[in-house]
């Protein structure tokens, strides 16, 4: 058999190597606390889940899903407006199966093979793959601890810029953590308005930010919505990730071709589902300051914990991760990584998994509740591995 060509760069995802060393040690009796894969353990609000209960008793509901309903729109518009003084049109709005799989789809919309794609480094590994499916080059925006982890326009030569069709963006960001600004906002779109180029800005943990700080909209700056769109979800903010639950909001003449390559693809979400949605975001919002006052409590106490023992982070200021340096005695974070869970039972991602610039940092997903936390504190605490020196 003869596969697509494209497949021969895209390996097994680091989360595969990790699940494998997971379960030899498992196995062999050893207790493990897993910081790696983002998925909240959080359980969701009760009136959400009731609804996709009560729903999915309806026969009616188990239909193709062709459109998105009306009530689902307005449910985004009306959020929209009250969350970030936003005002979108219908034809503004559509919904996701998940904002991994609408980039896939946004990539094969909107790009050409050959047509250049300004990605961050580090990032979210779809922010790569789904433009290299799509036959794009693609140019790395790094992403650097001096500069905050914000991308820095000015570094960005003109003849590239020039070239670009599409550009990535994402704040609060995953991996770094890093939030971003309203005047990298403002940046972003003069660069983007000068250049002629499309941006996604991916704001998928805009109820994530901390210390005082408040997330925002992309399209709340003036001229955005002229140059891009923006992708929001509810996996983290409502803690409901396998329901896939996200939109694309923005840009009507972007939003179109999404929809009709969308059209060809899938037909819609779960009707249950969307009434999940319409739950979420039209109901009592206390959760979500429940859920981001859980992160940030579990974000303190990881940095503190770990810096009392000698391993210093930077606090960051949003979303549910940390981001760490790895201790300078090893030669690589994939090095680290196999290391620490070893050592330890502790697993966190390799940075090298997100970008070239992610080598010599590892992530944390805060998805253990403090007591684990604790724990993999003392583990690592007892351990060698932050110690001077091989062992």
């Amino acid at each position: 058999m003869i596969f697509s060509s494209k497949m021969n760069q895209l390996t097994s995802a680091i989360f595969s190597q990790l699940s494998y060393k997971k379960d030899k040690l498992l196995s062999q009796g050893r207790e493990i606390i897993d910081f790696s894969i983002g998925t909240p353990d959080i359980p969701p609000a009760p009136h959400i889940v009731d609804t996709i209960v009560e729903e999915s008793k309806k026969i009616e509901n188990y239909v193709y899903a062709i459109n998105d309903s009306q009530e689902l729109i307005n449910s985004v518009k009306n959020w929209y407006s009250r969350r970030y003084k936003v005002n979108l049109e219908d034809d503004e709005i559509l919904s996701l199966l998940g904002s991994q799989s609408g980039f896939a789809e946004l990539s094969l919309s909107l790009v050409n093979s050959g047509d250049v794609v300004l990605t961050p480094d580090p990032g979210y590994p779809i922010f790569t793959i789904g433009p290299y499916l799509a036959g794009a080059k693609i140019v790395k925006m790094p992403l650097l601890k001096e500069n905050n982890y914000l991308v820095d326009f000015d570094s960005i030569d003109e003849k590239t810029a020039k070239m670009a069709k599409l550009m990535v963006v994402s704040y609060p960001n995953n991996p770094t953590a890093a939030s971003a600004p309203r005047d990298f906002y403002v940046k972003l779109v003069a660069f983007a308005k000068k250049y002629n180029i499309m941006v996604l800005h991916d704001n998928a943990y805009s109820e994530l930010v901390f210390d005082g700080s408040e997330g925002g909209s992309f399209l709340s700056i003036p001229g955005a919505i002229d140059i891009g769109i923006e992708f929001n979800s509810l996996s983290k903010t409502y803690s409901i990730p396998g329901c896939r639950i996200a939109f694309a909001v923005g840009n009507k003449d972007i939003i179109n071709q999404l929809k009709i390559l969308k059209s060809h693809i899938d037909y819609g979400m779960f009707i249950p589902f969307q009434k999940a949605a319409i739950a979420a975001l039209n109901g009592p919002q206390d959760y979500v300051g429940f859920v981001k006052e859980t992160y940030r409590k579990r974000r303190d106490l990881l940095v503190e914990g770990l810096s009392k023992i000698g391993w210093h982070i930077d606090n960051t200021g949003g979303s549910m991760f940390v981001w760490a340096a790895i201790p300078s005695k090893y030669d690589s974070s994939l090095e680290f990584t196999f290391d620490l869970m070893e050592k330890t039972g502790v697993i966190v991602v390799p940075g090298s998994s997100f970008g070239e610039r992610g080598e010599g940092f590892v992530r944390f997903a805060l998805v253990q509740n403090e007591d684990s936390i604790n724990k993999a504190i003392h583990n690592i605490e007892k351990s060698s591995i932050l110690k001077n020196g091989r062992s």
